[in-house]
């Protein structure tokens, strides 16, 4: 499958029209019935402001994961879109409907949600984590409307595939039937998770998102990036990710002239997961991660 190596911004002219495109959004067709909690989320001041953030959910997570953290960032001036990736936020967290997942619409979905904050705000910016990372990272490569994006643990790569094998194991996985695996093996769905979450990924999906993560990685061979401002935020004590692949990545754009990339890690001592932005993570420590996000936003958008 080929993934658009540039995309086609048509951005909302202003607020009315940003909003009405929300809403066409947040009504699209789903194939099944959705969670009330994990439905997208839009927090507004009524009008366009001067900043608006585009905050995008991991894989089997919502919009909800954000929820929070877009409470604050909204009381601290910004409009604040977090949307839903397809066939994310069902009422069923057993269903299968993830398995359909294409890099392609992954890609369309982040291509739109900036669009929309287009008419949000003067000065937009993007973060995510995980495979919102990445498509913060997509938005990073060819969106020059984004002002400055800030990259959370973006999954380009696994933490237990060698970074010189993960294309080919990429590949070799969207040639296989797909599988459904257990976030957590021994609890599988009987765990003290997010209940808006899925306790399980299969795993054609996390292959699309890696896909969507190289069509970043060609984009930055081929031209220049977007995007001249961007922040990594990684964990010392992530083992979902790959940290050689992020660090080629970052490097990458850090060699592009006029990017300005800039580089956060979390204290090990804090001990965080992979999700350090779920509120109802049994492992979260929120109090801690938040005010240092808020901060770090704060001076990424000042």
């Amino acid at each position: 499958m080929h993934i658009p190596l540039f995309s086609q911004p048509h951005p909302a002219s202003d607020y009315e029209t940003a909003v009405s495109r929300y809403h066409a959004l947040h009504n699209r067709h789903t194939p099944e019935p959705l969670n009330p909690l994990s439905r997208d989320i839009l927090l507004t001041h009524g009008g366009m402001v001067e900043k608006a953030i585009v905050l995008f959910h991991g894989l089997t997570s919502s919009p909800r994961q954000f929820a929070q953290l877009g409470e604050l960032l909204h009381q601290h001036g910004f409009n604040v879109l977090i949307p839903r990736v397809p066939f994310h936020g069902h009422a069923d967290t057993m269903t299968t409907a993830l398995s359909q997942l294409k890099a392609t619409q992954v890609a369309a979905l982040a291509n739109e949600a900036v669009d929309i904050a287009q008419g949000l705000g003067r000065r937009v910016f993007a973060m995510g984590l995980s495979m919102g990372g990445v498509m913060t990272g997509w938005v990073t490569q060819f969106r020059a409307d984004v002002e400055a994006t800030a990259l959370i643990s973006p999954v380009f790569g696994l933490h237990v595939v060698p970074a010189t094998q993960t294309r080919l194991l990429t590949e070799a996985t969207l040639r296989l039937p797909n599988r459904f695996m257990w976030w957590d093996p021994e609890m599988e769905n009987r765990g003290p998770g997010a209940k808006h979450a899925y306790p399980r990924f299969p795993t054609h999906a996390l292959a699309q998102v890696l896909r969507l993560g190289f069509a970043v990685q060609d984009g930055v061979r081929r031209g220049e990036t977007a995007v001249r401002r961007i922040l990594f935020i990684t964990n010392p004590n992530d083992e979902a990710v790959s940290s050689p692949m992020i660090a080629q990545v970052r490097h990458r754009w850090a060699q592009q002239p006029g990017v300005v990339v800039q580089s956060y890690v979390f204290d090990k001592a804090l001990a965080l997961n992979h999700d350090l932005i779920e509120p109802e993570h049994p492992q979260q420590n929120v109090t801690a991660v938040y005010p240092i996000l808020l901060d770090l936003i704060a001076n990424l958008t000042r």
